[in-house]
């Protein structure tokens, strides 16, 4: 179970939420603005919280009354970015590395089979980012994330910057990832059609509140 407790102070905008969530994917959904992807970096470590509490099960993440924060790299949370973030010099294979070597894991062929088969990138290893279209590039991302061994996959808005054609290229493959992989997910989202076809689970935030649980 997530459990999120946090104010944030960012500047004009003030962010209270709280929620727990058991979800395969729970959604955050809500318009631009609304604190979506503050949260998912607040869950990450990349954003520190002015008060409250975040923890994984018994594994507290942060605690400002404890004075518990653990660093983002002891974490164990994959993070899959809207523009996916790969190393443009690095081929596909090498781009799946690179995560597991940055964060000291062995090389699993067979995980890293299991993984490859399941997004459907077999046939992209030997290419670099740049030639893949933007569909592509994310299915490597998620890849490059769950490599990581998460217990925890956070995805902000990684279909935003598509087209309709490459949406519908990526959707089954989230849906795959959603029912074989068995790493619970935080799908950041404002587009109504993708929560609903994704989530078990809403949280649903407007300026920086809690206003739901459902669309």
């Amino acid at each position: 179970m997530l459990q999120v407790d946090v104010d944030k102070s960012l500047g004009e905008t003030a962010i209270s939420v709280a929620f727990a969530t058991r979800g395969r994917v729970t959604a955050l959904f809500g318009p631009s603005g609304s604190g979506k992807t503050s949260v998912v970096n607040m869950v990450a470590g990349l954003l520190t919280p002015d008060r409250g509490r975040i923890a994984i099960g018994d594994d507290v993440l942060f605690d400002s009354e404890r004075r518990v924060c653990v660093p983002v790299h002891r974490r164990r949370i994959g993070y899959v970015f809207q523009e996916g973030r790969l190393l443009p010099h690095l081929s596909v294979r090498s781009n799946l590395a690179f995560g597991r070597w940055m964060n000291g894991l062995r090389r699993d062929a067979d995980e890293e089979r299991r993984v490859v088969e399941m997004l459907g990138i077999g046939g992209l290893l030997r290419r670099r980012p740049l030639t893949l279209s933007g569909g592509e590039r994310q299915r490597v991302a998620i890849g490059r994330a769950l490599l990581l061994r998460p217990r925890l996959l956070l995805l902000d808005e990684p279909l935003a910057s598509l087209d309709e054609a490459r949406k519908a290229e990526i959707l089954p493959y989230l849906e795959r990832l959603r029912d074989e992989a068995g790493t619970p997910m935080i799908y950041v989202s404002h587009a109504e059609a993708e929560v609903r076809r994704l989530a078990d689970e809403v949280v649903r935030l407007a300026a920086g509140r809690v206003v739901g649980t459902r669309i």
